[in-house]
């Protein structure tokens, strides 16, 4: 079986054999190139930087999501919602930290982040008066000690 159909029928072997055949042509052992698929490797690569930067879209999202449920419903103010902030500005600095080249990335992003937080808060709250633009930095969204107060 050719190594791009077996890439279209099954991912994980293919992406065992293609390791094999990387780490060995590394070490100097003579791999026919033919064997190696290169269009497909290059693809992988390139999505490995895709997942990364939606995984800290995701969490920057979940952190504005939850923090205008903080600011906006402080009577329902839960350990739950603390938690999910505290848990998505970790994943955003462990995935900065794995990841050096993606610290500018969520100041890039959180206009987008915030619509998608914004637009799950709205729907779980009801609430129509929701900024429709990010009012934090994102210094502040990204910092353990800033907890939005509720507005005047």
């Amino acid at each position: 079986m050719a190594d791009s159909t077996l890439y279209d029928t099954d991912i994980t072997g293919w992406a065992t054999r293609q390791a094999a055949l990387l780490r060995r042509r590394a070490a100097g052992e003579l791999v026919n190139d033919a064997e190696l698929d290169w269009t497909n490797i290059a693809e992988e690569i390139e999505d490995v930087a895709r997942r990364e930067k939606d995984r800290l879209y995701g969490a920057l999202a979940t952190a504005c999501e939850h923090l205008l449920k903080w600011q906006y419903q402080p009577d329902m103010r839960s350990g739950s919602w603390r938690s999910a902030v505290t848990g998505a500005r970790d994943r955003i600095a462990k995935l900065i930290e794995d990841s050096p080249t993606l610290r500018d990335y969520p100041a890039q992003v959180l206009a987008r982040g915030y619509v998608a937080g914004w637009r799950r808060a709205q729907a779980e709250t009801g609430i129509e008066t929701l900024p429709k633009t990010c009012p934090w930095t994102i210094e502040q969204v990204l910092d353990d000690a800033f907890w939005p107060e509720p507005p005047p």
